[in-house]
């Protein structure tokens, strides 16, 4: 199926939220108000790395309209976060790791007071020297930041034996990739409303992509149940990971049940840089070997990733980094080390992508050298080492049969933008340079091997006569309202107006895992199959003691039961409204499902068994005189299995792809000795639509081998993944330049005042 806006117009369904979104009539979880609302702040460390010697309250809580200034000594249960390893303190009480640290918040009558109150706290700090790079915190000398040291995971994976196939390599290529820290900048920064109810329980409406996950971590803050805790999540204004983890949740919470009134917090763009999440930065050094056929005989990749000064998902980042570092290659042997490493930075964590654009950049730089080095063609170079559709995965774990590598590899080659791949042709100006690149690669969906993965669902005939459905997801705008609704029209031929979606809410819905990891079209397409025989079986055993007539004559239509046309493709004519069965009882008439991601059955940590496949091909225009560079046209050809909600998916590839032109060719939150630099949007640079192509073609490749029954693969991060290496790959064809760390350098692409004079002869 090609996908694109000009196309494929008569395949759209309008989005169910896209009107309010696009007129601001949608109001998000910052937007609310309650009476008697407070509003909260809290205290940052500004320091990178420092001891604390003492924090004074006193004048703050004497400050009029202030209702509460908290500290660590404040903290009823565990003083710390984290999904995975909770090692970031709420409030810090000895020592502070990075400039966002939290030392105590305010609750106050306006923002201007709880501002004002801040300014009242004081804190005496000894100041204490600055790992700012991975590469000082493994040094001989380096003062731990940690208990357990600065290492906070490690990954060593083989197979073979990595010098022994050097031996036979005529080619070695040998290089060191860096990629910067990317900002998710999403349109909503973290913030929330904590509600205490009056029976003693806590409703916070708050940003998140796993409230079952949040209300965990809360409880254990809070040193309350979690069921007297009520997260509601949805609608998000933005997160590609970045809300996955705790952010104003533990001040909010704390500050609300202190004051015993609601509280409102909400980062400004600045308190988002310092304190919200960021792509880990990484240095991979890769070296691939092959022979003069182009097959790869070794495959030795190093990567040190940059995880800041607290823990939350570094270590599974590494751990997908690790796999993804290998890609849809067969390799003989292979050796992949990895270090997440502790530092005085911003914390990096969960990101769209997870660790696979970083080493993908690297994987297909060096497929693009080794091709040129033994003179075959790049693309060819990739075939003759794609994996089979039975072999391993990269970890050598089971993994679910696909063909997704080649039909990927194959129908990149039908892109428009791919026609022009050996075109070579003259500029009006010969300072304007035009080039082609491609790269590919397959990305992993779910947690993997060994990680908690969830999932559920519940379906029922409600009170009203609706078909509801409730799913402990989030919308966060990957449209998964819209998928949803989609999916029950087509299982049940029903109108919008005959069902209902619920999400985001943990009193009303089951959990069903995280909002991540490209997983929740999968289990909501998995848990609708599993209720929705049952479920039919029992609203017609209902509709046929109702009507007298038999069972096996009923099918399901628009506002309800309809009998069977006698060919059976569609009905015949209504027999029994929803709302008319729903009037004679709804007993036996909800149902459940609960289930786990598909996992591989080898017990190898992260490893993953569902897979989806991605080809990218870009075209680039890099003005010589100035080193800047255009994104011209971006293609994707993707393997993901069936498409349930076309718009939702050209959406995904396409906003994928633009995040991924930020990443590859000028987003950086640059650090200055554990100082962000870039504090603001005015200096922080994302895509606009002037640099975004005017079209993006997705082939979306449709066909599963068969036999499988896994269903559609999430694409909300492949779309990213393999954008930079295409874009590099162009950059080299139009100026013969290689490109090894990340965002693009216009000064390295410029050319010496000695060439300028050769572009002008002849002009």
């Amino acid at each position: 199926m090609l996908l694109n806006r000009e196309e494929s117009r008569d395949r759209w369904r309008i989005r169910p939220d896209g009107k309010d979104k696009v007129t601001g009539a949608l109001s998000y979880l910052t937007d609310r108000s309650f009476p008697g609302m407070l509003h909260g702040r809290v205290l940052r460390s500004g320091y990178p790395h420092a001891t604390i010697l003492s924090i004074d309250i006193s004048k703050a809580k004497e400050l009029s309209g202030v209702h509460a200034v908290l500290t660590h000594e404040d903290v009823p249960g565990l003083n710390a976060f984290g999904i995975a390893d909770p090692n970031q303190p709420v409030f810090c009480d000895k020592l502070v790791r990075y400039e966002g640290d939290a030392l105590a918040a305010v609750a106050a009558e306006t923002p201007t007071i709880a501002e004002e109150a801040l300014g009242l706290i004081e804190v005496e700090y000894e100041v204490l020297p600055v790992i700012d790079t991975p590469e000082k915190a493994l040094g001989p000398d380096s003062v731990p930041l940690h208990p357990e040291g600065n290492i906070l995971h490690e990954t060593d994976y083989r197979r073979g034996d990595v010098a022994e196939g050097f031996k036979g390599c005529v080619v070695i290529v040998e290089e060191t990739y860096e990629t910067p820290r990317q900002m998710h900048t999403y349109l909503e920064t973290e913030g929330g409303v904590f509600v205490p109810e009056e029976d003693g329980r806590l409703t916070v409406y708050a940003p998140t992509q796993h409230g079952y996950k949040d209300r965990m971590q809360l409880s254990r803050i809070l040193a309350m149940p979690e069921e007297t805790i009520r997260i509601i999540s949805s609608p998000i204004g933005g997160s590609f990971g970045g809300k996955d983890e705790l952010n104003v949740q533990p001040y909010g919470a704390l500050l609300s049940l202190s004051s015993k009134q609601p509280v409102k917090i909400h980062y400004s763009r600045w308190e988002s840089v310092i304190a919200g999440l960021k792509r880990h930065p990484m240095k991979v050094t890769m070296k691939t070997g092959a022979d003069e056929s182009g097959k790869i005989l070794a495959h030795q990749v190093t990567i040190l990733s940059d995880t800041g000064a607290y823990a939350t998902l570094g270590g599974a980042v590494l751990n997908f980094a690790t796999e993804h570092a290998i890609g849809p290659y067969a390799m003989a042997h292979v050796e992949v080390k990895g270090k997440a490493v502790y530092t005085n930075n911003g914390v990096s964590g969960e990101f769209r992508g997870f660790g696979g654009n970083q080493v993908i950049f690297a994987l297909e730089g060096q497929m693009e050298r080794l091709g040129q080095k033994l003179q075959i063609d790049p693309w060819e170079l990739r075939k003759r080492n794609l994996r089979k559709r039975d072999d391993l995965g990269p970890l050598g774990q089971r993994m679910v049969p696909t063909d997704g590598p080649t039909q990927v590899w194959e129908g990149i080659q039908a892109s428009p933008i791919w026609k022009e791949k050996d075109q070579t042709g003259e500029n009006m100006e010969p300072w304007i340079k035009h080039g082609v690149g491609v790269a590919m690669t397959m990305h992993g969906s779910g947690l993997g091997y060994g990680i908690p993965d969830p999932a559920g669902g519940k379906m029922r005939l409600n009170e009203q006569g609706k078909i509801e459905v409730a799913f402990g997801h989030e919308e966060f705008g990957q449209g998964l309202v819209g998928t949803l609704e989609m999916l029950l029209q087509d299982h049940f031929q029903c109108d919008k107006g005959d069902m209902e979606i619920i999400i985001g809410d943990t009193d009303r819905v089951p959990s069903s895992g995280s909002s991540t990891a490209s997983r929740t079209t999968n289990m909501v397409w998995q848990a609708l199959n599993n209720m929705k025989e049952p479920f039919l079986k029992a609203l017609f055993k209902k509709a046929s003691l109702l009507t007298g007539i038999d069972a096996v004559k009923f099918q399901t239509g628009p506002g309800g039961i309809w009998l069977r046309g006698e060919s059976g493709d569609f009905p015949e004519r209504p027999v029994i409204t929803y709302q008319e069965l729903a009037q004679q009882g709804l007993e036996d008439l909800e149902f459940s499902t609960e289930f786990h991601y598909p996992v591989t059955p080898d017990p190898i940590m992260g490893a993953h068994y569902l897979y989806t496949s991605t080809a990218v091909v870009a075209k680039v225009e890099v003005n010589l005189l100035t080193g800047m560079v255009k994104i011209l046209g971006l293609d994707h050809s993707v393997a993901a299995g069936p498409v349930i909600n076309p718009m939702g998916y050209l959406g995904q590839i396409e906003g994928g792809g633009i995040m991924a032109l930020g990443f590859t060719t000028m987003e950086d939150a640059v650090m200055v000795n554990g100082h962000y630099a870039t504090k603001n949007m005015d200096s922080y640079l994302i895509p606009t639509i002037f640099d975004v192509p005017e079209t993006q073609y997705v082939d979306a490749i449709e066909q599963l081998p068969e036999g499988d029954p896994f269903g559609p693969r999430g694409v909300g991060e492949v779309g990213t993944v393999a954008v930079a290496p295409a874009i590099v790959s162009a950059i080299y064809d139009a100026t013969g330049k290689w490109v090894t760390k990340l965002p693009v350098s216009p000064e390295e692409l410029q050319s010496s005042v000695e060439e300028l004079p050769m572009m002008w002869k002849g002009w």
